[in-house]
């Protein structure tokens, strides 16, 4: 005998209204037959307004071919729990990130009809943990750039984007000039605010489809969609005259010079080909104009 069937009546119908997870039952076309008070509560929505309609009707719309796909599976293998992760809308238009379980209930032949039961858990604090790690993953931790790796992703995008769309890419390479000696006298946090400084600035001079990283120590990048090379050098003559204005940390004026490279893709070239030359060829050409302005600066 089961668990469950050895529980009197009135104990299963406490279990299921009292239970912290959501809880529905449906017919075997996903019309909702019973729900338990945490769904109620979940969804915004009383058991009455739920009664009778397609659990369907409440997934997000971004998501209901592959809430249609999940079901399809569970009703060719009953045998087989399904488990999708999804979001429902609330009431207030607002929607949830839940995961739900799903088991197939056969006819019995006491004369119980086919049912699915659905176990629904609200995974909103799981969902913004992993978003946390994610971004950690993607971001640097000092500045708050983009990462080397999602640079990659990044440049990656754009040249795909550029292939489709016959559009130009052009990658930028940025190297903060005497940045070691800044270190070395003024000591590493200073070096960090600095860092942090320049970050910000660089930020604020770019446009909304650039995107600025941070790929290590004092080396930065910049991927822009959709942009001819005369446009990037105006970016790095205007990023020459908005970011290295001297800062002033707690009364300590600390110089901030910067060597600039540019490399270009041209619209239509394929992503395969060019992406390792591209970031080459801008690294080359910040290497370039760091000799060239060398005597100026301090190293």
């Amino acid at each position: 005998m089961e668990v469950a069937d050895a529980l009197p009546p009135a104990d299963r119908r406490s279990a299921f209204a009292n239970a912290p997870m959501g809880i529905a039952l449906t017919t075997p076309a996903g019309l909702l037959v019973d729900v338990n008070p945490a769904l109620s509560e979940m969804v915004g929505r009383s058991a009455e307004e739920l009664h009778g309609r397609s659990m369907m009707d409440f997934v997000h719309p971004d998501a209901v071919a592959a809430a249609q796909q999940a079901y399809g599976m569970l009703t060719a293998e009953p045998d087989r729990p399904m488990r999708l992760e999804t979001r429902l809308i609330c009431s207030d238009g607002s929607d949830v990130p839940v995961q739900i379980t799903a088991s197939w209930v056969p006819e019995t032949p006491e004369g119980q009809a086919a049912h699915l039961v659905l176990i629904i858990e609200d995974i909103t604090e799981r969902k913004a943990l992993e978003a946390q790690l994610v971004h950690r993953s993607l971001h640097d931790p000092l500045t708050g750039l983009p990462n080397r790796l999602l640079f990659h992703d990044r440049l990656r995008h754009a040249l795909d984007r550029g292939h489709r769309e016959d559009t130009p890419t052009c990658v930028l390479i940025i190297d903060l000039d005497g940045f070691k000696a800044i270190n070395d006298e003024l000591g590493h946090p200073m070096g960090d605010r600095v860092l942090v400084s320049f970050a910000e600035r660089l930020h604020s001079v770019l446009r909304a489809s650039d995107t600025a990283a941070r790929l290590g120590g004092d080396e930065f990048s910049i991927v822009c969609e959709n942009t001819e090379r005369a446009d990037a050098a105006a970016l790095a003559d205007r990023l020459r005259t908005t970011v290295t204005e001297p800062l002033d940390l707690d009364g300590t004026r600390v110089p901030v010079g910067i060597s600039i490279g540019i490399g270009t893709v041209r619209g239509g070239e394929e992503p395969e080909v060019v992406y390792e030359r591209v970031v080459r060829e801008a690294d080359d050409d910040m290497y370039t104009d760091k000799s060239r302005r060398r005597p100026n600066r301090r190293r």
